[in-house]
């Protein structure tokens, strides 16, 4: 996936909420809306490098995104709404033979309480897949989450009612970063879903990650990673 616009570097200055931040883009200070939720706080660094995105739409209280953050040799994107898209751009391709062979994929479709990200179909075949955005890396092991997530436990609870009944589940662990070679979920960071994770796996949701390749114009999904679960307490 290309950036729709050519990014601009800047400096990160400060987070003033969690979905607004300040960056100094030359010598004046912009505000830029950061589309991710979680703490970031290994990324957002007072005057750590940062490339943001032009945006006009509407109502927007910002004139830019806040796009990629650099961390020591990598860029690392934070935008939190990517994952859905590179995964649907490199299933439609037929990049990911985990997820070849449907001839249809529906996005933000309900199932209980909740609206997962895709439904694939082939005739009576059915597959719910849901998206998670990944950040953060501690040597070489992508940690999920960074913050505590009661919407993404109730994710975990629907797949696994869809794996109980006969259908098949997967969450999809997008690490958007390159230097990634295997993934755990963060207990430190929230135990709960820790315990969900393991749960869904038993009741047969697959559990993937993929790392990305990210540069200053585009992202793709790169390659799978292991996924390491942490044993039964």
């Amino acid at each position: 996936m290309r950036f729709t616009a050519p990014l601009l570097r800047a400096r990160f200055i400060r987070r003033d909420n969690r979905f607004r931040a300040t960056v100094a883009l030359g010598d004046e200070a912009v505000a830029v809306h950061v589309p991710n939720s979680g703490r970031l706080g290994e990324l957002l660094i007072p005057g750590q490098a940062v490339y943001i995105a032009p945006r006009e739409a509407p109502g927007r209280r910002t004139a830019y995104d806040l796009a990629l953050a650099r961390c020591a040799e990598v860029l690392v994107s934070v935008d939190a709404r990517l994952p859905s898209r590179l995964f649907a751009e490199a299933c439609l391709a037929g990049l990911l033979p985990e997820f070849q062979g449907y001839a249809c994929l529906a996005a933000e479709v309900r199932r209980g309480d909740s609206r997962l990200d895709f439904l694939l179909q082939a005739g009576d075949r059915r597959c719910w897949v849901e998206t998670k955005s990944c950040t953060l890396v501690e040597d070489g092991v992508a940690l999920f989450p960074d913050a505590p997530t009661a919407r993404g436990q109730r994710h975990l609870y629907e797949l696994a009612k869809a794996a109980t009944a006969g259908d098949r589940a997967a969450v999809l662990f997008v690490v958007q970063r390159p230097d990634a070679v295997a993934f755990a979920p963060h207990p430190c960071a929230d135990p709960e879903f820790t315990k969900w994770l393991r749960a869904a796996a038993q009741a047969g949701v697959e559990i993937r990650a993929y790392r990305c390749q990210v540069d200053e114009e585009r992202i793709a999904l790169d390659a799978s990673l292991e996924v390491r679960l942490p044993a039964m307490g």
